[in-house]
């Protein structure tokens, strides 16, 4: 795998009414020139729920581009477009099997660590008026990750991405979620409930597939 991309582009947005109750989303986003970097969020791009989107552990989400591709041929009456999954950053080459839990990458000044997949939600079908999308996203282990923040700045389009630091024993994003979604290997299951690198929610729901499994 290649360890050097170049940021393609950035999104942002703002809460706005989405779906049938008009509950307030950031889903939808617009391209921005850069994202100036916090520890525990962007000037640029705000969250509507803060229980499950942003904070720390969810600053930035990355999606890969050539997903868009899976998603139109399995859904040509989706308008899908770079950024309209909701995420933050676009690069073309990092994917979820090439992309591992506790992964470092440097983009421009700022440095970022890979800490869980995205889990994809029903504000993914909403967004396209798409009955069970978000599942097919899971399912395909095409969810993206979220970052957490190393090192603050400013990430521009253009920047260099480098990866910096990758962990001995880890699993990459798209392995992670074959194994939430299948829930069918115990010892993959407690391995990841032990990645240091993991967010804890999501090493929770490690254990308790482990667990469950182990009940059956």
């Amino acid at each position: 795998m290649s360890t050097s991309f170049s940021v393609n582009a950035l999104f942002a947005g703002k809460p706005q009414p989405l779906g049938p109750r008009g509950a307030p989303s950031s889903i939808v986003k617009s391209p921005v020139d850069a994202l100036t970097v916090h520890m525990d969020r962007t000037d640029e791009d705000q969250q509507a729920n803060k229980r499950l989107h942003g904070g720390p552990e969810k600053v930035l989400h990355q999606f890969n581009p050539t997903n868009y591709l899976t998603l139109r041929k399995h859904f040509p009456e989706g308008e899908f477009s770079l950024g309209s999954i909701g995420e933050n950053i676009s690069v073309e080459g990092m994917d979820d099997a090439t992309v591992y839990i506790g992964d470092i990458w440097k983009f421009g000044e700022v440095e970022l660590q890979v800490s869980s997949p995205r889990a994809p939600c029903s504000k993914i079908s909403q967004r396209f008026n798409i009955p069970n999308l978000d599942r097919f996203v899971g399912e395909r282990g095409i969810t993206g990750w979220y970052y957490r923040v190393i090192k603050t700045g400013t990430i521009n389009v253009g920047d260099e991405v480098t990866l910096l630091h990758r962990e001995d024993d880890t699993v990459n994003v798209h392995t992670l979620m074959q194994c939430a979604h299948t829930k069918a290997d115990r010892a993959l299951a407690q391995k990841l409930a032990k990645l240091e690198a993991l967010d804890d929610e999501w090493r929770g729901k490690c254990q308790k597939i482990a667990d469950k499994i182990a009940d059956k």
